[in-house]
């Protein structure tokens, strides 16, 4: 048994590696998303003439990580945000980097007296989808855009994402969520990101954030070729799977992001370190970082 899920694992090791990598290197950016609308078009349609598609889940050419995991993953982190980040149904939430919704979706049942949700993220139909599809039901979740340069998902961007101010008022938010975006970003934007973070969280908010992170473990794991990423392209603090496009895949030193909360004022509380370098027992693909803003030091009252 041991041998055939070692060999099925390093078929599909192979597959991502290889194959995957080749199709997109052979569709330019630009294109991609047209590209994805058509190859699921029939399977969107039928899906749509039967009835099967519930009104919260975006057609499968809209979606663009794993198109057929939209519900699972979504659920899956609405346990972590209980479990893990203890959050409260009166809560204020914050998702960077939102996409089509995934986060937001099982928490339309969630949040309630008082609880409110703000997303916003670079790619202007997601936002569309969102506003047309989740705003219109639930009116306490909200959606906007961010005109942030990305190479892999916003070449068109006219702002940097190291200077970018978050839209909204200082201490605003109970609750911070970024999944695999941190994944995508380099490290003085990584850096500004979690400035803005510590800013707009109120006092004893906590932050829910995603990331490759290499230590002693994860290293050992991408060099004996267990990695379903191998992050072949070494930048010192951070390495990359691609050179041309680093922001398609970026992994962090563990230390290096450990001390980037410790100068933004985020105090680390959880790590649970994920499957995606060929872990076994992981909780989930992503490395999971909970961290809290400290509640504010008050002076000692003079007797």
């Amino acid at each position: 048994m041991k041998l055939k899920r070692f060999v099925r694992r390093r078929i599909r090791l192979a597959v991502r590696r290889t194959v995957k990598p080749a199709a997109k290197r052979f569709v330019p950016r630009k294109i991609r998303p047209a590209v994805r609308r058509i190859y699921f078009f029939p399977t969107d349609a039928l899906n749509y003439l039967l009835g099967r598609r519930d009104a919260l889940t975006p057609p499968k050419g809209k979606i663009f990580h794993n198109p057929n995991a939209f519900k699972r993953v979504g659920n899956e982190f609405f346990r972590h945000f209980l479990n893990l980040g203890n959050l409260k149904p009166d809560e204020r939430v914050l998702e960077v980097g939102c996409g089509t919704g995934r986060m937001a979706v099982p928490l339309t049942s969630y949040l309630r007296n008082g609880g409110e949700y703000e997303g916003f993220d670079v790619i202007p139909e997601a936002l569309e989808w969102c506003q047309e599809n989740i705003t219109s039901k639930y009116p306490n979740f909200r959606f906007q855009l961010a005109d942030v340069y990305n190479k892999e998902y916003n070449p068109e961007g006219m702002r940097k994402a190291s200077e970018y101010e978050f839209p909204y008022e200082d201490e605003s938010f109970d609750f911070v969520i970024l999944t695999s975006v941190f994944t995508h970003m380099l490290p003085d934007e990584v850096a500004n990101y979690l400035s803005e973070i510590e800013r707009v969280m109120q006092a004893g908010g906590r932050a829910m954030i995603t990331f490759f992170l290499l230590n002693r473990e994860s290293l050992k794991l991408i060099e004996s070729g267990m990695s379903v990423i191998d992050f072949g392209y070494d930048f010192g603090v951070y390495r990359t799977k691609e050179k041309s496009t680093p922001e398609a895949a970026i992994a962090y030193r563990e230390d290096f992001i450990r001390n980037l909360y410790e100068e933004n004022g985020l105090k680390i509380g959880r790590v649970r370190y994920g499957s995606w370098c060929g872990r076994e027992g992981a909780l989930s693909r992503q490395d999971i970082v909970v961290a809290r803003k400290p509640e504010p030091i008050r002076p000692s009252a003079v007797s």
